[in-house]
């Protein structure tokens, strides 16, 4: 088993390695679309996000924009409005993809279109400066590329682009000061395209390469017939402004010149105003650009931050390099000197104890089988000892971690908890690992919209045989009876916190009518995933693992009184080692996790795709905590520390702490998030996020342990048999034991002993009696008593 450990570790890491060489190489899409000229070409309207708040918004529910027609456009068979089937990752990352009423026809450039003039009342204006003042931003789609506001870099070398568009701006007027709110009620689409590869170009097939958007904001002076005289030269902005009424004021206050605020916002009038909105359309090809890296420009500076992801690398390789010199001293000085001491064949037994080989003597101690009732005596002189004693170098006395062989392996408490929460770490090691790993090749990327949730969602279910396997082994070497009942808990522990908990964050976010509330449907639909697919493979795997393979074996038996434990130091105490352990780990991915942080919360018009380097850092942060684990349990197992099985869990999810608290520094200091429900959704999607992380390292460092713990002490022998053989081929007949009966906690154990073959004496096995301080007389290995 230990074998197969190792076998499985460096196969993920080997894959993990191999697939980095592809630099995160992406597949843009299944399949290329290619259009002819005058071809209709759809555009999707999905919705509407902030970088400063975590609700998003469908465009066609928003009060103020034009609402589809219900026709047919440019001779699509596409209805205007009609929602498109979305997978469920782009429903749970609150997508809305719907058909609109834009018509774009290849090649067909359309200096100005009108849409539709659209009247908005006080309710509608209110709402339309609010997502301005948030910094709201549209997200439209074109042959599934994102509409893009494109930028140039500082020195002026490079063009990128930035997902979405403002749906406004915020201005002040010089004269009050007070805050004016324009509306973008007119955009230029500028379609790039380039010659479709292959025989399809040839046949005069057209692909697009780019989709960007400019906004303008144009009142009703600048416009002729709803369209702009003059896109570039605009003098009367679409200002978000009605009059208030102040026909109540002067009722209320006839014999005053005091005049109350202004308070249109909540002003229940049938007062109006009209937006117009009107579009143009620009095709223009693009030779530069492939179709298959036409992504490219969406990664917002990916190159210009390689360099800090390598610098990311090379700090984390600094801290590994560093605990595996620790690791390698602990293993080739520490332990390897011990286990030399401590014999060479076999394995520790339950009541075997480490002897120590001495000149015979007349010194009679309690502490030696010189003084037991004559048993050892008849068979014994000083110079056949004197003899033995010079062909070997003494042994070693137990000390430290060997002192609690017959410790080592006691279940832990709450091992019915323990059991669960490992299976469960697993699955999720396998759905990262399998994330990873399709990223790296490319068949995850951003043109898969929705595609990383939904294929985490399928790891995740399906790796609940992974999950049950792991726990119904765990639970049995833990001596569990009810493997039915873990399997259970193991099936709805972790699902069954993330659905409580997103079910609650799913009531605020729906009284704010946001489209990041789960449709009631899509949650009905995850628990029939859960309860048709999870629960039935993790009860296979918990029968396969409980029921067919069993527990694994420990190199030695457990006694049934526990020993006695020192107090710790102040640093070796719970939280505080656990605090300790974790910084490492977290200090190796902080770099990593800060980009990670970047583009989920701070800068979500931008794409994170560097999985390339992300698969290296995971890999160095697994071999960190790998390592970590192993110098924590090494060091309290020397301490004489027995409890070892919940501190290596801790240990291994000791970063998570740490990783919270960064989002919690990140929020008061990186972000500019608005309202109560978006920083509760923040801290409460921050918070199970890391108690996946938490979860997963965690496992890992539990079963590095654990490997660890059957690793040495399965190399770890009773020296009796070994130095009765030595005995007998240098001609001793007896041998002096040297043992501290506290080892043994008060209670009998047993003790092998052994004098030359065809000599006087014979090997014997006797039950040491702590009462009479004698060894009583057992079986000798012919039979005999």
């Amino acid at each position: 088993m230990h074998s197969d450990y190792r076998l499985r570790g460096f196969s993920l890491i080997a894959i993990l390695l191999l697939t980095t060489l592809s630099n995160a190489f992406y597949i843009p899409g299944w399949s290329i679309k290619s259009y002819r000229e005058d071809e209709s070409i759809p555009l999707f309207v999905n919705k509407v996000y902030s970088d400063n708040t975590q609700l998003q918004y469908a465009y066609y529910e928003l009060p103020f924009v034009c609402p589809p027609s219900g026709q047919k456009r440019g001779g699509s068979s596409l209805v205007s409005g009609h929602s498109i089937s979305l997978n469920l990752g782009e429903v749970l990352r609150g997508d809305r993809i719907v058909t609109s009423d834009y018509e774009i026809n290849m090649l067909k450039d359309d200096d100005c279109h009108f849409l539709c003039n659209r009247q908005v009342d006080r309710r509608g204006l209110k709402r339309a400066r609010e997502l301005i003042q948030n910094g709201y931003v549209a997200e439209w789609i074109v042959d599934n590329l994102p509409g893009a506001t494109s930028f140039v870099t500082v020195d002026q070398t490079k063009k990128y682009y930035a997902a979405g568009f403002k749906m406004g701006y915020k201005d002040f007027d010089p004269t009050t000061g007070k805050a004016r709110y324009f509306i973008n009620n007119h955009v230029n689409i500028v379609i790039r395209y380039r010659k479709a590869p292959g025989r399809d170009g040839d046949e005069g097939g057209k692909v697009i390469v780019g989709f960007e958007v400019y906004t303008k904001s144009i009142g009703w002076r600048d416009r002729i017939e709803g369209c702009p005289r003059d896109v570039h030269h605009i003098e009367d902005k679409m200002e978000l402004y009605l009059p208030p009424n102040n026909t109540d004021k002067k009722s209320n206050y006839p014999f005053s010149s005091y005049t109350p605020p202004e308070e249109e916002d909540v002003m229940a009038d049938n007062s109006t105003l009209n937006i117009p909105y009107s579009y143009s359309v620009y095709f223009r090809e693009e030779t530069k650009i492939d179709w298959a890296n036409r992504w490219d420009l969406y990664f917002v500076n990916q190159e210009d931050s390689s360099k800090i992801h390598w610098l990311a690398i090379l700090n984390s390789l600094v801290i590994a390099a560093l605990l595996t010199a620790v690791v390698g001293v602990i293993l080739t000085r520490t332990i390897r000197g011990d286990i030399k001491g401590f014999g060479k064949d076999g394995k520790l037994e339950e009541g075997k104890l480490k002897l120590k080989r001495k000149r015979h003597s007349g010194t009679k101690s309690p502490r030696s089988l010189e003084k037991v009732g004559g048993l050892l005596d008849q068979s014994g002189d000083a110079e056949n000892d004197a003899d033995v004693s010079s062909d070997e170098d003494s042994l070693e006395e137990i000390t430290g971690w060997k002192l609690l062989h017959a410790d080592v392996f006691r279940p832990p408490p709450y091992s019915g908890l323990l059991a669960p929460l490992v299976g469960s770490g697993m699955q999720l090691v396998f759905m990262a690992g399998g994330l990873l790993v399709l990223s790296c090749l490319g068949i995850l990327n951003p043109s898969f919209r929705g595609g990383f949730v939904s294929v985490g969602v399928g790891l995740f279910l399906f790796a609940g045989v992974f999950s049950g396997y792991f726990s119904g082994r765990v639970y049995k070497t833990f001596g569990g009876q009810n493997w039915k009942k873990n399997t259970l808990m193991t099936a709805a522990l972790v699902p069954g916190l993330l659905f409580t908990t997103i079910f609650i964050l799913n009531l605020f976010v729906w009284a704010q009518a946001s489209s990041t509330a789960i449709p009631f449907t899509t949650l009905v639909a995850m628990g029939a995933l859960w309860l048709g697919i999870q629960v039935p493979l993790v009860y296979v795997g918990s029968w396969y693992g409980y029921e067919r393979v069993g527990a694994w074996e420990h190199p030695t038996k457990t006694n049934i009184i526990p020993r006695q434990i020192p107090a710790p130091a102040w640093h070796s105490k719970g939280l505080q080692w656990v605090l300790l352990a974790g910084l490492i780990p977290f200090a190796v991915i902080f770099i990593e996790l800060l980009f990670v942080f970047k583009s989920v919360w701070q800068d979500k018009s931008g794409y994170y795709y560097v999985f390339g380097f992300l698969a290296v850092v995971s890999v160095i942060l697994v071999v960190t905590v790998i390592e970590v684990t192993i110098v924590s349990t090494h060091t309290q197992l020397c301490a004489e520390n027995y409890h070892w099985w919940w501190r290596s869990f801790f240990v291994g999810g000791g970063s998570a702490i740490w990783v919270f608290l960064c989002c919690v520094w990140y929020y008061l200091t990186k972000l500019h998030i608005h309202g109560f429900v978006s920083s509760m959704l923040f801290f409460s999607y921050s918070f199970l996020a890391c108690a996946v992380y938490g979860l997963l390292t965690g496992t890992i460092g539990f079963l590095t342990a654990y490997a660890f713990v059957r690793r040495i002490y399965g190399h770890d022998v009773s020296e009796a048999a070994a130095a009765a053989e030595s005995a007998a081929s240098s001609g001793g007949s007896t041998m002096a034991v040297d043992f501290d009966v506290s080892v043994f906690c008060g209670y009998p154990s047993h003790l092998s002993v052994a004098a030359p073959p065809g000599g006087k004496g014979k090997i014997l096995v006797g039950r040491w009696n702590p009462e009479t301080t004698g060894l009583e007389a057992g079986r000798s290995r012919d039979g005999h008593e």
